[in-house]
């Protein structure tokens, strides 16, 4: 090969290994030359998000990515998801991030995950005047909770022998059956918790304790660390300046347990 046709290759090699990664522009980048950051969120799942009066979404999740889409200087743009379709629509790049995603082994073989953001927990709910510290003051007491779900599982396995477990078909029997006292106390995650107890002022419900934490974290594209990076920030700035904690008590009707971020 003469000198000629080895600069012809060597050049050709080269333009072609430029496009190969123009091809893979940086998320962040392109987030803000679009000028938005799109951002799945589930549009019916409440106090997390859920259509208000006006038809717009709100609630803890809504919250972060307008924080994030600030952080950048954007426009926030919600789509609305599934469980089924979303992780598809992340890795096709229909949306930037996923709110609401729980961490799993699984998932990361696909997708990548920024800090914990948001508490997900399965609690033991009663009224003020109950003393409940933890699982053995359940002993003697009856309890409803959501027929083979993750709370009736949780709950079969930590609750003394002489406690009475009360299984229903669905969450709403569940908290009918607490509200009405059929039974004395009622297990459930902090997403149904928080419609209870923010409408129960008579009752005055309470969370006792928790029997199983799983927070819930922003899912990414893999490789993307600069947007990993900046939602981590977000995160901890939101943590560090009480505005996530300011969010809990809006939405989750609880203070923020910074406990509750960890996996």
């Amino acid at each position: 090969m003469n000198m000629s046709k080895l600069g012809r290759t060597i050049a050709a090699a080269a333009a072609f290994t430029l496009v190969g990664l123009s091809a893979h522009a940086d998320d962040l980048a392109d987030i803000k030359a679009a000028g938005q950051i799109s951002v799945g969120i589930f549009s019916d799942f409440p106090p997390f998000s859920s259509a208000s009066a006006d038809m717009s979404l709100k609630g803890y999740d809504v919250d972060v990515a307008q924080s994030i889409a600030d952080s950048l200087g954007v426009k926030l743009n919600l789509v609305s998801v599934t469980g089924q379709n979303r992780i598809a629509y992340l890795n096709d790049k229909r949306v930037d991030i996923l709110m609401s995603v729980g961490f799993s082994k699984e998932r990361a073989e696909v997708i990548d995950f920024a800090a914990a953001y948001a508490p997900y927990y399965i609690a033991v709910i009663g009224p003020a005047a109950v003393s409940i510290k933890g699982k053995d003051d359940l002993a003697d007491k009856t309890i409803a909770v959501n027929r083979g779900t993750l709370e009736d599982t949780s709950l079969t396995a930590a609750a003394p022998a002489s406690a009475t477990i009360q299984r229903f078909e669905n969450y709403n029997s569940v908290i009918q059956a607490f509200i009405s006292g059929q039974t004395e106390l009622m297990v459930v995650g902090n997403d149904v918790g928080a419609q209870v107890l923010a409408r129960q002022d008579a009752l005055k419900p309470e969370q006792k304790f928790q029997l199983l934490t799983s927070p819930s974290h922003i899912a990414l594209r893999k490789g993307e660390e600069g947007l990993k990076s900046t939602v981590n920030d977000v995160v901890a700035k939101m943590i560090s300046e009480g505005k996530l904690d300011a969010s809990s008590k809006a939405w989750l009707k609880t203070p923020l347990n910074p406990e509750n971020l960890k996996d």
